[in-house]
């Protein structure tokens, strides 16, 4: 007969598990919908309905529980860039459009209303304006997935100047940045609803045409 003791370390770790994962999904939506100053632990802890202290008995404080949030969703988001950047580059000479739309696709479908990475999405929206002083450092200094970027982007364009990739490419992480909800609200009023943001693959297409005009100049 099987001692019922030898599955209880299995059935805690599961339970560990889960509480640890509720906890960084409430967590990750709430910032998203609020803003990271107006979330509490409290508010963390209720929404995914779990005791007061597993945010730091899991992640050791709020802080490191936004850091880890930030960490894995970049890095998800840079892992599908870079699988996009492979494909555009494989062949030999890169295609600037494929290179262009390995740096906007992934974040731009990741804002579709059906995909369930969309509050992932407006959580490192929200990182670079609101985010803590680790996020500020990461997102100043850990610059090696654009370096790729900027190594391909000189290969299909070999006559621009280095200067001027760099520039440009910077000019194509402000389209990125800039496609805020709010943003997309603005747009909308002002096209007097020409423009819909859920119209994801025709508003990929027009930033892949205004940004490969920038590089053809």
């Amino acid at each position: 007969m099987t001692d019922p003791l030898l599955h209880e370390p299995a059935v805690t770790e599961e339970a560990e598990a889960a509480t640890k994962a509720a906890v960084f999904n409430a967590a990750e939506r709430l910032f998203a919908l609020h803003g990271f100053q107006n979330v509490s632990v409290r508010d963390i802890t209720a929404e995914a309905g779990v005791n007061l202290a597993s945010v730091n008995y899991h992640f050791g404080s709020k802080d490191a529980l936004l850091f880890e949030i930030f960490r894995r969703r970049a890095a998800e988001l840079n892992r599908e860039r870079a699988r996009l950047l492979h494909e555009a580059t494989k062949s030999g000479t890169p295609s600037l459009r494929g290179v262009l739309e390995a740096l906007f696709a992934p974040p731009l479908r990741w804002t579709h209303p059906a995909n369930e990475r969309r509050i992932s999405i407006q959580f490192l929206i929200r990182a670079r304006s609101e985010g803590t002083a680790e996020m500020r450092e990461a997102l100043q200094h850990d610059v090696s997935h654009l370096e790729r970027f900027a190594s391909a982007l000189m290969a299909a364009c070999p006559h621009m100047p280095r200067e001027t990739v760099y520039w440009r490419l910077h000019f194509c992480l402000g389209m990125v940045h800039n496609n805020r909800f709010a943003e997309f609200d603005r747009l909308h009023h002002l096209s007097g609803g020409l423009t819909q943001e859920s119209d994801v693959d025709g508003l990929l297409q027009q930033m892949l045409d205004f940004a490969e005009a920038g590089f053809r100049a």
